[in-house]
């Protein structure tokens, strides 16, 4: 087998497929023997991936913490496919993983609002069983400014009256509220070209288009009229 070229997205399907394959993202020793580089030339190139919302690394070393949808560390989301398990970092990017898992035989298993009975949603030939709600509450125009926040407050409610007095009770804010199985189908299109060799991120336009197309409207979707991609 050829050694693959160093690239954005060839770097990027390389972490993206050791966490399908092996529910683990690839160490940084294993990326620069797969890449016959040297390490400091990885450590650059995780950087610009990072730099790129890619991946997330380690706040102190070059190592992958989160490639969407995909997390590393725990979380309150688990996929489930079979006897093999991932960490999902959100509602939302549990139904990517799910969706890049084929949409077949998977389970996500969560509590609701991360406090409160656990629920297990099923999803078959890409059909979602459950009528759950997905709550969004910070504008996906600040996302990065926190991802790791941002991803913490996407979770699974049985009703908007739930997302209301949850808002309230942690005095956090209330954002837009989507059907579980609209967001499966909007998770499937958002990360469909994850595990592509040719991966890049979506361009802002792309990103508006995208919201629009599943009716994602208002302030939480809302995007800056700027170059940025998403």
């Amino acid at each position: 087998m050829s050694t693959p070229s160093l690239t954005h997205a060839s770097l990027h399907h390389a972490i993206l497929r050791h966490l399908v394959d092996h529910g683990t993202a690839p160490s940084h020793t294993h990326l620069t023997t797969l890449f016959q580089t040297e390490a400091n030339t990885m450590t650059q190139a995780l950087r610009a991936l990072e730099a790129d919302h890619g991946v997330v690394l380690h706040p102190h070393r070059p190592e992958v913490w989160i490639a969407h949808p995909f997390a590393t560390a725990p979380t309150p989301f688990v996929v489930q496919q079979g006897e093999r398990l991932w960490w999902g970092n959100c509602a939302w990017c549990s139904l990517g993983v799910a969706a890049l898992l084929g949409g077949d035989k998977v389970q996500i298993h969560t509590t609701l609002g991360a406090e409160g009975q656990p629920v297990t949603v099923h999803i078959d030939g890409h059909h979602v069983r459950e009528d759950l709600w997905v709550h969004f509450p910070i504008p996906m125009a600040r996302a990065w400014d926190n991802v790791s926040y941002t991803c913490s407050t996407m979770l699974l409610f049985d009703s908007e009256a739930a997302v209301d007095a949850w808002a309230a009770r942690h005095a956090l804010p209330r954002g837009d509220i989507q059907p579980i199985a609209t967001v499966y189908d909007f998770a499937r299109v958002w990360y469909g070209r994850h595990l592509d060799q040719d991966w890049r991120k979506w361009t802002t336009d792309e990103a508006r288009q995208i919201f629009s197309r599943f009716g994602f409207h208002g302030p939480i979707w809302d995007l800056p009229a700027s170059d940025e991609r998403f």
